[in-house]
């Protein structure tokens, strides 16, 4: 099969220790000389650092720590998080890149991060992507006070990564990368998670395959990644070789079929240990619905937002090579994007989304499965369906339900469910 290559002129630009960054400059201090730490002081030594400057990364200090784990000799200023600042700053950087190009060319991946497609800028500002990066950083300093780094490539994948692993090794924070750098650059990096899209997790998979490096990922059989990750492991291996097919302008495009989906705000913080659970039962309530309309999905999202001390999260989205209503098939490929993308950060939001919606005209037959074993499935998912519509969605749970981190009876009694 003949690789396909993409050729744009992708800036990736990051602002560097944003929340603590802005903190200093409000209070017109240098964010390079100062020890100061964004955490909530009321939850006491145990509060998560969401951000520390500069000056504490130099000796040593991790971004997301706890208060008492930064060494007892390290005297530091902490500060509450403000996220209306931090907004009102996002938004002052973002009008600088809309000096630069059109809103269609840029991509806001995360309140400190974006993407700028500059490919079709170079010619009428006269430079390479390289003195636009510098012009563009230069101002963003000059206005804002804020400074930031900047990866370079012909996609957004190579421009991320350069951006995450080089750019802050150099003094003007902009890192270049190409295609030919990908067999010197690209697959030298260990551990795997140090590339941008594979979590603890994945990387644990991927080790106990004999996967260390992205190399190893990058020769590793394409074939057997796709039978054991699915679509996803198409795309790992595509990444791994540098092969990124998406433009920003993708990002534009509003979905244009009906979608169904299910988000839930949870109690309490979960984590790998038991969201599976929480991911299931969503996912027995999106494949119910399907069921009910007669329809399949060959589009899956899926998303996790961490717990608000910490903000942010993920979502990401796959489509299926066949359709399906199948609440199993659902479940492996959203634990295959968790695996990827999942950090260890403390959970709170589960969303979960079933796009590309078609009418169901039948049984896609595999090599594994019999049509006998697939017809019993459909039988039990009709009984079930139909006891749960006559009698409440309580009158028939799963084991599963009784447990304590289950959220299914107790969402179900808000939706007109009855006791079991």
């Amino acid at each position: 099969m003949e690789t396909v290559y993409v050729k744009r002129n992708i800036l990736c630009i990051d602002l560097k220790s944003f929340f603590a960054s802005c903190e200093c400059i409000e209070r017109k201090l240098d964010p390079f000389k100062i020890p100061l730490v964004v955490a909530n002081p009321n939850q006491g030594n145990g509060a998560i650092t969401l951000a520390i400057t500069p000056y504490l990364k130099s000796l040593g200090i991790k971004s997301r720590t706890r208060l008492y784990e930064i060494p007892k000799h390290i005297k530091y200023m902490i500060v509450k998080p403000r996220m209306s600042l931090y907004l009102e700053k996002s938004s002052e950087v973002v009008s600088i890149y809309l000096d630069f190009i059109a809103k269609e060319d840029l991509h806001i991946y995360s309140i400190d991060e974006c993407f700028l497609d500059v490919t079709d800028y170079l010619k009428m500002y006269k430079k390479t992507d390289y003195e636009l990066a510098e012009e563009i950083l230069n101002t963003i300093t000059e206005r804002t006070g804020l400074t930031a780094t900047c990866g370079i490539g012909p996609n957004m994948l190579l421009a991320k990564i350069a951006m995450d692993t080089e750019a802050k090794l150099y003094k003007n924070g902009i890192a270049k990368w190409t295609y030919e750098d990908i067999p010197e650059k690209l697959w030298t990096i260990t551990p795997l998670s140090k590339a941008w899209g594979i979590g603890p997790r994945m990387e644990s998979k991927l080790n106990k395959m004999g996967i260390n490096s992205i190399g190893d990922l990058a020769h590793y059989n394409r074939n057997i990644l796709k039978d054991k990750f699915g679509v996803m492991g198409t795309e790992l291996w595509n990444h791994a070789n540098g092969i990124d097919l998406s433009r920003i302008n993708d990002w534009k495009k509003l979905p244009k079929d009906k979608s169904y989906s299910h988000s839930q705000v949870l109690f309490k913080n979960y984590d790998e240990t038991n969201i599976k659970l929480i991911i299931s039962e969503m996912i027995d309530v999106i494949t119910a619905r399907l069921r009910k309309n007669n329809k399949q999905t060959q589009v899956i999202g899926f998303g996790i937002g961490y717990s608000k001390d910490l903000g942010g999260g993920f979502y990401h989205s796959l489509k299926l090579d066949n359709p399906t209503d199948s609440a199993q098939e659902i479940l492996k490929h959203c634990l295959i994007m968790f695996e990827r993308y999942y950090d260890s950060s403390p959970i709170r939001k589960v969303s979960i989304s079933a796009g590309g919606l078609t009418e169901k005209q039948g049984v896609q037959l595999n090599i594994f499965e019999t049509f006998e074993e697939i017809n019993e499935t459909e039988v039990l998912n009709e009984a079930v369906d139909e006891i749960k519509n006559k009698f409440g969605k309580n009158s028939l749970i799963k084991a599963s339900s009784l447990l304590p981190d289950s959220t299914a009876i107790e969402r179900n009694k808000k939706i007109g469910g009855h006791a079991a």
